[in-house]
């Protein structure tokens, strides 16, 4: 299990970490999400010692992280880590090497990695002329061909075409499978709701909300409406009976002709389609927990509220500035 235990970094006025946990065990997928900004790669490559913390443990299997632990590791950052004007098959050797493969069995792991990602055919070309699609795939073979026990990476998806995507999701889960831990970041929501068992949203360097999958959409006490209507228009509005009485609650249409809305998770699912037939014959209709995708503009628009209080109560106990000429 990989453990961050109380993360704290500064860069001079801005703190990037401030009191960050996280545990992301064996054989199950962590989406670690957050706002542009949150501290989600400074807590990756915390992991692998490029970032000199200025407080706070990681530690993996109860001990902390060292140099040669971190030779089981594998890590995809979000920016480009291949020597462009290397041929893509003899990288990959040379990554297994850095990591204590032998030349045979890495050469090995190299071609049988660029195989399974759909590049056997191109193990001679040199990194800038693949496309970047392809640059990614090499990319997350390098974090593979020594077969890790922990694999991290930030923003795998992005620039990848959906036979991309579905060829790294599978990868992800056959490392979780197969017994490793697997940490990733990802700002395509829909995606990790796919992918993930576990979740950790993190907002100004602070894990805000972690949990199972399940525990996290459930977290906000609101479920998820979506239903659709035969030959009839959703109503803006769906008034229901309440324990303060009837509440009306906006209804948004979606450009797939779905319509949805939010309700107390206590509410009786029947109750919500007898309102619905009121206006039509309901065709189709689901209640959920919540989505990933609204529990984390919930949890980050609390933290910038959060934020903006902070702000304004500092400006109120400093009292009024003076300027003199």
């Amino acid at each position: 299990m990989l453990t961050l235990t109380d993360l704290r970094k500064r860069y001079g006025d801005v703190t990037a970490l401030d009191g960050l946990s996280l545990a992301a065990p064996r054989g199950r997928i962590l989406g670690f999400l957050g706002p542009n900004g949150a501290g989600k790669t400074t807590s990756m490559r915390s992991v692998f010692g490029l970032v000199d913390l200025d407080d706070g443990d990681v530690a993996w299997e109860g001990s902390r992280v060292t140099a040669q632990g971190r030779l089981r590791f594998g890590y995809m950052p979000e920016q480009r880590g291949l020597y462009r004007r290397m041929p893509a098959g003899s990288q990959l050797t040379f990554m297994g090497r850095l990591h204590g493969m032998t030349a045979t069995a890495a050469t090995a792991a190299a071609s049988e990695w660029l195989e399974r990602l759909g590049l056997g055919d191109r193990a001679d070309d040199v990194v800038s002329d693949l496309s970047h699609g392809n640059q990614q795939r090499v990319q997350l073979a390098a974090a593979l061909v020594h077969e890790p026990d922990l694999l991290v990476l930030d923003e795998p998806f992005s620039g990848l075409d959906p036979l991309g995507v579905e060829a790294m999701s599978d990868v992800l889960v056959q490392r979780a499978a197969a017994g490793s831990a697997v940490v990733f970041s990802s700002h395509q929501l829909d995606l990790v709701e796919d992918l993930v068992d576990d979740v950790v949203i993190i907002a100004e360097g602070r894990d805000r909300l972690s949990g199972s999958l399940d525990e996290v959409r459930s977290s906000t006490g609101v479920s998820s409406v979506t239903f659709r209507l035969a030959a009839a228009e959703a109503p803006s509005h769906l008034t229901l009976a309440g324990p303060q009485g009837p509440t009306a609650h906006a209804v948004r249409t979606t450009r797939d002709g779905l319509a949805r809305l939010g309700v107390p998770a206590a509410t009786d699912p029947a109750e919500v389609v007898a309102a619905l037939a009121e206006r039509g014959t309901v065709e189709r209709f689901s209640f959920e927990p919540a989505s990933l995708s609204e529990v984390f503009r919930e949890v980050v628009g609390i933290s910038l509220a959060e934020a903006e209080a902070r702000a304004a109560e500092e400006a109120e106990q400093s009292g009024p500035q003076s300027v003199t000429p």
